[in-house]
């Protein structure tokens, strides 16, 4: 009977070794692309609820970005919702819904409209931008390239 020497398997583990730790560094570099994507969906989904909440309540409901802190929130709500600080926010919103001290609404209205406005999340390479139509209040949500 003939089996393996020690070095052949030893060359076989090594290989594996090196297969493995490739897979690691690949599945750790996606992690900003996660943390990215979760926080767009996030985000998303407070506007989304906002906009619901406008429309079942007949009453303006918002989302507040705090740009300084990078945190959001949303009316009739208490919580504070963090956004990871590697993350870079922007906001283009209607001018009197800017407070000059860091703080941007997006506020919907019970008819289903809104302020409008434009949400650009950055980190790294990757961007995401959260377009509110403020005719329909529609959100729509973009994979934009950072780079350009």
């Amino acid at each position: 009977m003939r089996g393996f020497t020690l070095l052949e398997l030893l060359v076989v583990l090594f290989i594996m070794v090196l297969g493995f730790s490739m897979v690691g560094i690949n599945l750790s570099s996606g992690n900003d692309a996660t943390t990215l994507k979760a926080a767009t969906g996030d985000i998303v989904s407070a506007l989304r609820y906002a906009r619901g909440q406008a429309l079942m309540s007949h009453q303006n409901a918002a989302v507040t970005i705090d740009l300084a802190e990078n945190s959001y929130t949303v009316s009739g709500r208490d919580k504070v919702y963090p956004i990871s600080k590697a993350i870079a926010v922007t906001v283009v919103t209607a001018q009197n819904e800017l407070d000059g001290k860091g703080l941007a609404n997006l506020r919907f209205f019970p008819d289903g409209s809104s302020t409008g406005g434009r949400i650009t999340l950055e980190q790294g390479k990757s961007a995401w931008e959260i377009n509110i139509n403020w005719l329909t209040g529609q959100i729509k949500l973009d994979d934009t390239d950072a780079s350009q």
